[in-house]
């Protein structure tokens, strides 16, 4: 059974930092590309970030960049989203999502990934 798993999510003040980890277990993601993605209370979910199998390519959406950062750790299986210089328009749900094509190119459409992850609340206060 596939089963990715986040952590990390909380409330912290607006300016503080968080690190998210999406550990993958059930099958190797090494050669996946993995995204994060949140979705805020009445709002669609969108992709924050995602990283392509090698960790060579990285996409952030514009809403992050300069703040979030993306990486992963194949021997461990794990992504992780570091986020800095928290605003209260981040607070969300987060979550990870596993692309099951081999190798493939970064996607940033929801539909695209294939395994998902129950998500971690990120609240920040202002």
């Amino acid at each position: 059974q596939v089963q990715l798993v986040e952590s990390g999510g909380g409330l912290v003040q607006a300016g503080g930092s968080l690190r998210l980890s999406c550990a993958a277990s059930g099958r190797t993601f090494s050669w996946n590309t993995m995204g994060w993605f949140r979705q805020a209370p009445g709002k669609e979910r969108e992709i924050v970030a995602a990283i392509s199998w090698s960790g060579r390519s990285t996409y952030y959406a514009d809403s992050v960049k300069g703040r979030f950062t993306i990486s992963r750790d194949n021997a461990k299986n794990t992504v992780y989203l570091h986020i800095d210089s928290l605003k209260p328009e981040d607070t969300a749900v987060y979550y990870c999502a596993g692309d099951s094509a081999l190798f493939g190119t970064i996607a940033t459409r929801a539909v695209a990934y294939d395994y998902w992850g129950q998500g971690t609340q990120v609240t920040v206060s202002s």
